[in-house]
Formats: C-alpha cells, structure tokens, sequence
C-alpha cells in the first residue's frame, strides 16, 4: 500500500525557515505502531495524520506524533494539515479538524496567509524560587520571571532577546525538570524586529529545539498579550530555520497567522500486513 505523504514548511518567510512537517491523508485509521514509526522514519518534529470524519461537528480528523509519541497538540503541523486541505479541496475557506485531546480546530484561508484557532490557555506566574534556580541551571540562564501552565508547559520570561538567542540549554537538566511528563520549555523576551521573540526546547519529546512552535503561542498569546497591554502582536521563533507568526488573543482562543508552502510531495511504501488494524 502506497501512502501519500506531503512535506509543509508553515510559519516560514522563504525556503529553509519555518517548521516541516509532514502530512499523511488516510482513508482510515491504522494501528498506533505504524503511525508511530512512520514519524520515526521521518525525523521531524510532527508528523500530521488526517482520516475524514463523519460527523457535522468537522471535517477531518487529526493526530500528531513527534519520533517518539502522539502530542495532545501541535500547531504548525495543524496549519500545514490545513494547508493540504485547503489545496486539495480549493472551495473550502475553511477546514474544521476534531482533535482527540484539543477539541476542534480551525485553519481557514486569511489572504496570502493561513489563520489557526487554537485554545488560548494562560499561564500563571511560578513563585518557587527553587523552580527558578532549577530552570536557571538547566537553562544556563536566569530569567527574570518564570510562568508555568499545568506541569506540561514552562515560561521563563527575559528582559532582552540577546538573552533568550544565547542559550545553551542542558537538555539532560530541561528533562529532570519534570520527570515522566512530556515538557515544553519556553523561553521568551521582547522582540526586536517583532514584538516578541522566542525559543521552545521539547527533549521530552525527542526535539531538543524545536523550530517554530504553534502550541507554544497558545500558552504566550495570553500571556504576552496581558504584559504588552494589547491583544494583538507579532512574534519571532529564534530557532535556526527561524518562523513568523502574527498572534491575536479572541476570548478563549489564540489566533495564529501565519505562512505555509509545500516543498516535498512523495508516496510512503508499507507492506500491506502491517497496515491491517
């Protein structure tokens, strides 16, 4: 069986920037192993699976697995799946994806660019000084303040973007931090050429640096959004392939705007004894 499979850079300017991430539409779903060695095999930090739906609540359904697991969300993988929807079928404006862990998401059509709604979830602010000190050590860094949202996400905030450029994490020390959860930590300050800049480090789940980051947003538009006193603004991922995103908080949602091109479109080859499920 022959699977098609297509590459998306989304929340890139250009070749080489943005994150790839690979989309596979399916007729159905196929065992969890096989969806998992596939994103092995493809070595990026999301690899997208989308099986129609049913029912009128959307039109897809969408899955994420990064080289090691199956993520609760993931944002630039969700604008690229939007982006091959939106291509395949052009009368679309926009494309709903029932997720299994994030609710429904949309990916609508937005001029030359692509606008995601993902659930705003705010962070608040982490107290501990011997938090602070272990996110310091394991950053090399102290920031100025530390946010966190549930135990899975950590917001350590600076003052200057040089800051935030220079890190050289421990990824030995970001994993103890909180052992046995998958742990995104965020490091962020005020921009320069953007309002905000940013890194997103995510060892847990088998991307050290991770290049642009949508779900990263959901958790800053709320908070960048009540430390810049606006709702609106745009937001630099510093990685070295670099992304733009253009962030709005509506509500209980975070708007992501943002790019997205295909650059690889290919076929996956599996024998037909491993797809039965």
């Amino acid at each position: 069986m022959r699977l098609p499979l297509i590459q998306v850079d989304a929340f890139g300017r250009g070749p080489f920037t943005g994150n790839p991430a690979a989309v596979m539409m399916l007729p159905r779903w196929l065992p969890d192993t096989v969806l998992q060695g596939i994103a092995a095999d493809n070595n990026l930090s999301e690899t997208a699976y989308l099986v129609p739906h049913d029912g009128a609540d959307a039109d897809f359904q969408l899955r994420w697995f990064t080289p090691r697991l199956e993520v609760a969300l993931c944002g630039h993988a969700t604008l690229a799946s939007g982006l091959v929807v939106l291509d395949a079928l052009p009368a679309l404006i926009q494309v709903r994806l029932l997720t299994r862990q994030a609710g429904v998401l949309t990916v609508a059509r937005d001029g030359e660019q692509l606008a995601m709604q993902l659930p705003a979830w705010p962070a608040m602010r982490a107290c501990s000084d011997t938090e602070l000190s272990r996110v310091a050590a394991a950053l090399r860094a102290r920031p100025a303040a530390l946010w966190a949202r549930g135990d899975d996400y950590l917001v350590a905030q600076f003052d200057s973007p040089d800051e935030v450029r220079s890190l050289d994490p421990d990824y030995r020390a970001i994993l103890a931090l909180a052992p046995g959860v998958d742990l995104m930590l965020i490091a962020t300050a005020p921009g320069e050429q953007t309002d905000v800049l940013s890194r997103v480090f995510v060892p847990a789940c088998g991307v050290d640096e991770d290049p642009v980051t949508g779900s990263a947003h959901a958790v800053i538009t709320p908070l960048w959004a009540r430390l810049l006193g606006r709702t609106r603004f745009t937001a630099h991922q510093a990685s070295v392939r670099g992304g733009w995103l253009d962030c709005e908080l509506a509500g209980e949602v975070a708007v992501l705007r943002g790019a997205a091109r295909t650059v690889i479109r290919g076929e996956y080859d599996l024998p037909d004894s491993m797809l039965a499920g």
